[in-house]
């Protein structure tokens, strides 16, 4: 039985019950889901801190709208996922918010880089209960507003650069992601980084690194 240890937090206790219904009813046979639950900055910060020093989360659930903390340290769900990207760094942080602004969104990713971020207005029962199932497995999910608006702007702004087109190469010779800052000038998070842009360029839905090479090679790009 795996145990995965939940934290959600969203100032209206409703949506909160919604996640956790839809997480309950499709769960896998195997998963045991253990949520706590937060409606402001100032619980959620302590449940955070609490759990990395004694269980950790594996999933944090973070809505941006947020009351802040009394000490003005924490002010929005961004300043949370930081602290947990901080104290839990093997937790995926996913981001569910109304706001669909394109910069939002760009602040967002460019600041939090999230394995999960979805648009509460894009959002179906089954979208929710898929994206994360996948984020468990392979990261990250974007639903539509944010998936169209970072296609976008990787198109218009970096396509397949030689660094990227020598990651791929790499990837496709057996090199592991871990390994490749040894053969590319870059740190392992900015390979990261640029390997989950190439999988939204080429509209890889399940997160694999063989799914992103098939698909390159057949655009021609390996």
């Amino acid at each position: 039985m795996k145990h995965i240890n939940i934290l959600m937090v969203d100032d209206h206790p409703i949506i909160i019950e919604g996640y956790q219904n839809v997480l309950m009813a499709t769960k896998e046979d195997d998963q045991t889901l253990l949520i706590d639950t937060a409606n402001n900055c100032d619980t959620a910060q302590l449940m955070i801190n609490r759990a990395s020093k004694d269980t950790p989360y594996d999933v944090c659930f973070f809505d941006i709208s947020l009351p802040p903390s009394e000490d003005g340290r924490y002010a929005s769900g961004e300043d949370l996922a930081l602290l947990a990207k901080r104290v839990l760094p093997e937790a995926k942080i996913i981001i569910l918010t109304m706001f669909n602004e394109s910069f939002r969104i760009h602040n967002i990713i460019k600041e939090i880089n999230p394995d999960g971020f979805l648009i509460k207005s894009d959002l179906t029962s089954m979208e929710l209960a898929d994206a994360f199932q996948q984020i468990l497995r392979y990261p990250p999910y974007y639903s539509s507003t944010v998936s169209n608006y970072v296609k976008k702007t990787i198109r218009s702004e970096i396509y397949v650069d030689d660094i990227n087109r020598k990651i791929l190469h790499l990837l496709s010779q057996g090199i592991k992601t871990k390994s490749l800052s040894e053969y590319i000038p870059l740190s392992t998070s900015a390979i990261e980084k640029r390997k989950k842009q190439l999988k939204l360029l080429f509209s890889v839905t399940d997160g694999k690194d063989e799914t992103l090479l098939v698909e390159a090679r057949e655009k021609g790009y390996l």
